[in-house]
C-alpha cells in the first residue's frame, strides 16, 4: 500500500499564497513606505516617490480611458527623462505593451518599428518630433500622438494634447491590476537590425521582475542607491533598472546626453552610486581631460556590450570607480551574466585584477543555465580557457520570442536553450569570456583569430583611443585582420608602429595586416559598428 506524500495533502495554490509576478509591485511598495524620499531628479525638477507614483497611476489611467487594453503597444520616442521612466509602470499598468523606441534610428526604420508592433498611441519628445514627424508621414495608417512638452526645445507639436494634458485626464488613484499572467508581455525591444529589419524581443512580467531582482543582488545595490541615467531606457529597457531603482527606493537621475563633463558634473552634485554604460562611455570617461574629473565617494558602474579591454578597466577603476562587468543581449533582458567579485582575488596585482575583470563570469541570480558548447551538438567544450564554443542560456529572463517571426524564434531556441550567436570559452572556475561575436571571428590561413584579442592588444598601445578588427579579404590568406584606430588627441602613431606592437604583444600571425585611422561608427548605445567596417575593409579588397 502507497504510503501519501507531501503532494497528497491538498495544499493548493490561491489568493492568500500565489500572486503572479510583475515589477509594479516595486513602485506600488516603495511609493507606500517611503513617499517622501527622492525619485527623480531631471535638472531643476525634483520628485518624490509618492509623488512619482501617482503620475504612473495617472498615465494608466489615462491610457485606459482612451481605450489602451491588454496587449496593445504603447511606443514612446524619447530621451533619458522622467517621461520615459514613468511610461515603464504607467503603460502596464494599462495592461499595456511599452515599445521604447531607439531615438538614434532613422524615419523609416521608426515607422516599420510602429507598423510591426502596431503601436496604438506614440508618445513623442520634443527633442525627436522632426523624426517622428517623418515616420508618421510613412506610416500609411492613423496613429494617436502624444507631445512631451520641454520649454527648452521649441518643437512643433504633432499631437492633439501634451503628455502633462493627458495626465490630467488620469485618476492618480487608479485601481490597476497586476497580469492576468505573469507570462504577458510587458515591453517589446528591437534588435539593432544590422543585417536586415529589427526584430522585436517580446518580455513578460516575470522575466521583467526577476532580472530586476538579479540586478540589484548581482550589485549589491542598497536602499535609496542614486543611480545615473546614462544608459537609455530604450535599451533593453535600461537593463531592467528602472524597475530595480524602484525596487529599492533609488533616485533616478536623468540625463538627456552622454557627454563627460555633465557627468562627473552630476557625480559630483547628485553624489551618483551607480551608473551603467557600455566599455565606449567607460573609455571617454578615462581619458576625460584631468581638469573635469575629481569626486570624494564610492561609485560603482555596470558595464556590458563588446568585452572591456583590461587597460580600460584599470583605467576607470584608477579614478575610484568600480566595475561589475556583466553580459546579455536583448533577448536576455540585457545583463544575465556577471563577473561575480571573490575576495581572494582583491590582493592581485593590478593588471590580474582587470584581466579577470574582463571575464564575462558566471549565471547571475535570474538566469537558469549558462553553458560554452559546440553548437552543432550542444555538448559543452571542455573548461580549460581555450576550446571555443557559442555561448548558451536558458531560464526565466530569456525572451517570449521575437514578434511575428515564429522562423528566427525557432532558430535561436535549440534543444531546450538560446542560442546567442556569440563565441566565448569556459575557465576552469565556471567563469565564461567573450571571444567574439560568430560573424567576427577572422579566419586567417585555416587560424581563427579573435578580433577581441587583437583589440585588447591595441588598446594597451599608448596613443589608441578606440579600435576595432575585422577580416580583410586576401587571396593568400583567406582573411586577414584589418585595424580601425581612433587616436587620442595629441598622439601620434603610424600603422607600422601599432602592427609592430601587436606583434610584440601576440602571436605574430594573428596582428594586423592593416591599419585605418579615423572616427569609428557606433551606435546609439555605444557600440562599435563593425557591419560598415567590415564593408569598408571588404571595398579595400
Amino acid at each position: 500500500m502507497a504510503h501519501p506524500n507531501i503532494y497528497d495533502q491538498g495544499l493548493e495554490a490561491g489568493p492568500a499564497n500565489f500572486e503572479q509576478l510583475s515589477p509594479l509591485r516595486f513602485i506600488e511598495r516603495t511609493a507606500v513606505t517611503f513617499p517622501d524620499a527622492p525619485a527623480v531628479v531631471h535638472g531643476d525638477l525634483r520628485r518624490n516617490w509618492g509623488e512619482t507614483y501617482a503620475r504612473c497611476r495617472r498615465l494608466g489611467s489615462a491610457l485606459t480611458r482612451r481605450g489602451i487594453r491588454r496587449g496593445d503597444t504603447v511606443a514612446v520616442l524619447a530621451a533619458n527623462i522622467p517621461e520615459t521612466f514613468e511610461s515603464h509602470f504607467g503603460v502596464p499598468m494599462a495592461g499595456a505593451v511599452l515599445n521604447a523606441i531607439n531615438t538614434r534610428l532613422d524615419a523609416a526604420s521608426v515607422a516599420f518599428i510602429l507598423n510591426h508592433g502596431e503601436a496604438k498611441l506614440l508618445i513623442v519628445d520634443p527633442e525627436f518630433s522632426q523624426t517622428a514627424q517623418d515616420a508618421l508621414a510613412l506610416l500609411g495608417r492613423p496613429i494617436e500622438v502624444i507631445d512631451i512638452l520641454d520649454p527648452a526645445i521649441p518643437a512643433p507639436r504633432l499631437g492633439r494634447e501634451s503628455y502633462e494634458e493627458m495626465l490630467a485626464q488620469g485618476d492618480p488613484a487608479f485601481d490597476w491590476q497586476m497580469p492576468q499572467n505573469e507570462w504577458d508581455a510587458i515591453s517589446l525591444n528591437y534588435t539593432s537590425g544590422t543585417t536586415g529589419d529589427p526584430k522585436g524581443v517580446v518580455y513578460h512580467h516575470r522575466g521583467a521582475t526577476l532580472n530586476a531582482m538579479g540586478n540589484i543582488i548581482s550589485w549589491q545595490m542598497p536602499q535609496h542607491a542614486r543611480y545615473l541615467w546614462t544608459l537609455p531606457m530604450f535599451h533593453c529597457n535600461g537593463w531592467c533598472f528602472p524597475w530595480a531603482v524602484a525596487a529599492v527606493a533609488g533616485v533616478n537621475i536623468c540625463l538627456r546626453a552622454v557627454r563627460a563633463e555633465p557627468i562627473f558634473r552630476l557625480f559630483r552634485d547628485e553624489k551618483v552610486t551607480h551608473f551603467c554604460g557600455a566599455p565606449i562611455v567607460l573609455n571617454m570617461l578615462a581619458n576625460a581631460p584631468d581638469e573635469i574629473k575629481g569626486f570624494d565617494h564610492p561609485i560603482k558602474v555596470m558595464t556590458a556590450g563588446a568585452p572591456p579591454p583590461a587597460t580600460v578597466i584599470a583605467a576607470v577603476e584608477a579614478m575610484g570607480i568600480d566595475v561589475t562587468h556583466t553580459y546579455g543581449l536583448t533577448e536576455t533582458y540585457g545583463p544575465s551574466v556577471v563577473c561575480a567579485w571573490k575576495d581572494e582575488w582583491d590582493d592581485r596585482p593590478e593588471e590580474d585584477r582587470a584581466r579577470l575583470k574582463s571575464r564575462q563570469g558566471v549565471r547571475n541570480a535570474a538566469l537558469g543555465g549558462l553553458m560554452v558548447a559546440d553548437p552543432a551538438t550542444l555538448e559543452p567544450v571542455p573548461a580549460d580557457g581555450a576550446s571555443m564554443g557559442e555561448i548558451f542560456m536558458r531560464g526565466n529572463v530569456v525572451m517570449k520570442g521575437y514578434l511575428k517571426n515564429s522562423g528566427a524564434t525557432k532558430k535561436s531556441f535549440r534543444g531546450g536553450w538560446f542560442a546567442s550567436g556569440d563565441l566565448g570559452v569556459m575557465h576552469a572556475d565556471g567563469y565564461i569570456e567573450l571571444k567574439d561575436r560568430s560573424k567576427d571571428i577572422i579566419i586567417s590561413g585555416g587560424e581563427n583569430i579573435s578580433s577581441v584579442e587583437v583589440e585588447d592588444v591595441l588598446y594597451r598601445h599608448p596613443a589608441v583611443m578606440e579600435a576595432a578588427v575585422v577580416a580583410r579579404p586576401s587571396a593568400e590568406w583567406g582573411e586577414t585582420p584589418c585595424a580601425f584606430v581612433a587616436l587620442k588627441p595629441g598622439r601620434e602613431a603610424g600603422p607600422e608602429e601599432l602592427i609592430a606592437f601587436c606583434r610584440q604583444n601576440m602571436a605574430h600571425y594573428k596582428a594586423p595586416k592593416t591599419v585605418i585611422f579615423g572616427e569609428l561608427p557606433k551606435t546609439s548605445t555605444g557600440k562599435i559598428q563593425k557591419f560598415m567596417l567590415r564593408e569598408q575593409a571588404r571595398e579595400l579588397g
